[in-house]
């Protein structure tokens, strides 16, 4: 019956951040701006590491891979965002939808889990400095990323099935400006627990598991550098994963308060602008933070621009 329901449905109608026309403007610049600087830094991050032999250790391996899953993030949203700011109805068909979700769960996985393994490898370099090469070689690096990608798409893919199980027969309006987990429970008017079961399980041990890694890495990171004697030391020791750690707090502050919580609590008009911070404003904060906090990727940079 349920699958009767759903494959009967044709499409969704998004609606929307605003619905003032001049906002919807105002928006459609904002949003342009912010996707073309997301698109251009992170791509120029990717260049820059691809081609600098001073960018060759793990970390900039992992920054590489978070520069391009951030760009692969915020295009699952913000074309169709900006598209839907020029149109007068917001239309998403099925399964344009169910790709939009399954895309943007995914992207969002597999950045939770990155963020973790790049924790790892500063937590190796500070902790274990001798031991570092040896750990880290690309061959562990190589699986690292392996698993933050497979873990991602597998971890959307039971997020996505079990989301469009559900019949969605309350209404075809998606309180959201794009397809999101939250706002689609809110359409079914079948049982939805055991999709709350399942964002706590599975959506739950790759947010909070990946979490918990990335902080008790920075608690023995913490410990070591306190154990340095001398300041300039303690200061280049923290300088090192300064960056990742703003990266850190921006992305799972907001995500953690979207999804970690009881569906009871969630109040899908302001829910709906959480998203804009970690899927669309992070992904573009992350290559600025990189290249205005890394000395490296600075030095690299300069030398970029100065060779063209």
């Amino acid at each position: 019956m349920a699958s009767n329901q759903t494959t009967q449905l044709s499409e969704f109608t998004l609606l929307g951040l605003t619905d003032n026309a001049k906002s919807e403007l105002i928006l459609f610049v904002f949003f342009l701006v912010v996707y073309v600087v997301t698109v251009l830094g992170n791509s120029l991050m990717v260049l820059t590491i691809t081609l600098s032999s001073a960018l060759r250790s793990p970390m900039y391996y992992f920054l590489r891979n978070l520069s391009i899953v951030d760009m692969c993030y915020t295009t699952s949203t913000v074309p169709k965002l900006l598209q839907d700011f020029l149109s007068e109805v917001k239309r998403i068909s099925f399964y344009g939808c169910v790709a939009q979700l399954y895309f943007f769960i995914s992207f969002g996985g597999i950045e939770c889990v990155l963020l973790a393994a790049m924790a790892g490898d500063r937590y190796m370099a500070i902790c274990m400095p001798l031991r570092y090469t040896e750990v880290m070689s690309w061959k562990m690096c190589t699986i690292l990323a392996t698993v933050c990608w497979i873990v991602g798409l597998l971890n959307s893919l039971a997020h996505t099935v079990f989301t469009f199980r559900l019949p969605f027969c309350k209404s075809r309006a998606l309180n959201h400006f794009f397809c999101d987990i939250p706002p689609l429970l809110a359409l079914s008017c079948a049982d939805t627990t055991i999709n709350e079961v399942v964002v706590y399980t599975a959506g739950g041990s790759v947010i909070v598991g990946s979490f918990i890694l990335t902080i008790l890495s920075y608690i023995f990171i913490v410990k070591s550098i306190l154990k340095i004697k001398t300041v300039t030391g303690r200061q280049k020791a923290f300088s090192t994963c300064a960056s990742h750690l703003v990266v850190v707090i921006l992305y799972y502050g907001t995500i953690v308060f979207t999804y970690i919580r009881p569906t009871s609590t969630y109040s899908l008009d302001q829910d709906r602008v959480v998203p804009v911070l970690y899927g669309i404003i992070t992904p573009m904060l992350n290559p600025i933070i990189y290249s205005l906090r890394n000395k490296e990727v600075h030095k690299a940079l300069t030398s970029h621009f100065q060779k063209t």
